[in-house]
């Protein structure tokens, strides 16, 4: 849907808003929003950047308990996040409470409708500028000085009001489009970890003969197939402890990370380098065929090494898993063992919330899993790799959906709040 433009424009005087309709003003941001700095320590509403979505300025409940003094803020004042501006984090209060943490807290005078400013202030123009003026390469923070002097186009009080209501209808019919494409990514996802699971567990033939593995998340398998553990097919090694101090420069060679290490993909780009030399080079060496397994973060994550590099080893977080015998397996077959395993939560089963799961080497070795002859997990694997791919390319088709959505959604933001479409007609 297109809109119309005002009937007449001038220049704003301002580089990056160019020309603003002729009967708006534009105003310095600190003459409609006065800052709030006195401090409370009550904690009847608590907010912080974290329960702030970027962009959207929804609030986000969650379960942290905040300490230290917040900033007292009343229903209508308006949080907008110093730290990483980029993040874009602006929320209109609904009730009472304290800003915990790095914000500017104002309040909105009686010349500026409050949900008209909270839209101003999360225009794409407006972050981008503020973003380039934060100090701190570390915590990059955006002065009061400066967000106060940003240039605001304002057009009369009952306008705002309008063009906040057509935004809000506006936003409110994409943030529904969002969320049913999310939906869609969810039910694609949890249908393709059913097909794996059940491939990988049942097989490809629904009239094959079953029987109990003994394992309680494989349930009853195809029964001329083996449950063993893990250590009796593959190999698992955990990588190698680094030390930094122990650089000589003798035999420099690049290592593989778990941030390194995501399902089915593997970073080697930009890799760290330490020395690796003697009996370290066969140890921790990777060869074609080679499964990657993260001991730590989210655990069993895997992926195969495919030889990307001349020369590459491990870390610790890591482990390898190699075959003990050459062509008895199909490593892309474990591969999918893996992917249905962790996904099912195996590998963190009885680990509590406060616990910080690990994969052990020993409890890896001593998982069962259920194998097939190598013919017929080389069949599996061929038909995972069709069905996995179109339903990653749906999800893809989505994903792809909801950013021109959200695109649209900030493209609409800005040209409404800086008057480069006249919405007044539609607002009613």
């Amino acid at each position: 849907m297109s809109f119309p433009r005002y009937p007449a424009y001038k220049d704003s005087g301002v580089a990056w808003l160019g020309e603003v309709p002729g009967h708006w003003e534009v105003v310095r941001l600190k003459h409609h929003l006065r800052l709030l700095t006195e401090k409370t320590d009550r904690r009847t509403h608590p907010v912080a950047l974290e329960n702030i979505e970027s962009w959207s300025g929804r609030f986000v409940p969650t379960e942290t308990e905040f300490q230290g003094e917040g900033v007292a803020f009343e229903c209508g004042d308006i949080l907008f996040g110093k730290l990483r501006p980029y993040l874009a984090k602006g929320l209109l209060a609904t009730q009472a409470g304290e800003a915990v943490g790095d914000f500017h807290v104002m309040r909105p005078g009686s010349s500026i409708a409050p949900r008209f400013a909270q839209y101003s202030i999360l225009n794409h123009g407006f972050i981008d500028i503020v973003d380039g003026s934060t100090f701190g390469s570390k915590m990059p923070r955006a002065s009061w000085e400066f967000v106060g002097s940003m240039p605001m186009p304002t057009p009369p009080l009952p306008e705002q009001t309008a063009i906040a209501t057509f935004l809000d209808r506006e936003t409110a019919k994409i943030d529904a489009l969002v969320a049913e494409q999310e939906r869609l990514i969810v039910l694609l996802q949890e249908k393709r970890q059913a097909v794996i699971s059940h491939a990988v567990t049942k097989g490809l033939n629904p009239s094959a003969p079953m029987k109990d593995s003994g394992v309680q998340w494989l349930g009853k398998v195809p029964g001329h197939w083996v449950t063993v553990p893990l250590n009796y097919r593959y190999e698992v090694l955990l990588g190698k402890m680094l030390d930094e101090k122990r650089i000589t420069g003798m035999h420099l060679a690049p290592y593989l990370r778990n941030a390194d290490v995501q399902w089915d993909r593997i970073n080697t780009e930009d890799l760290p380098q330490m020395d690796f030399s003697g009996d370290d080079i066969d140890r921790y060496g990777l060869e074609v065929g080679d499964l990657l397994v993260c001991e730590g973060g989210e655990v069993g994550r895997a992926a195969i090494w495919t030889g990307a590099l001349d020369e590459c080893y491990y870390q610790k977080a890591l482990h390898r898993l190699r075959q003990r015998q050459a062509d008895h397996d199909v490593p892309r077959f474990q591969f999918y063992l893996l992917n249905s395993a962790a996904t099912l939560g195996v590998f963190t089963a009885g680990e509590g919330k406060s616990t910080i799961a690990h994969l052990t080497a020993e409890a890896l070795r001593r998982y069962r899993f259920a194998y097939p002859p190598h013919n017929e997990q080389t069949e599996i694997v061929a038909f995972l790799d069709v069905e996995t791919t179109k339903f990653n390319e749906l999800v893809s088709e989505a994903r792809t959906a909801i950013t021109l959505l959200q695109e649209r959604r900030s493209a609409l933001i800005s040209a409404a709040v800086t008057g480069q479409i006249d919405v007044r007609a539609q607002a009613a």
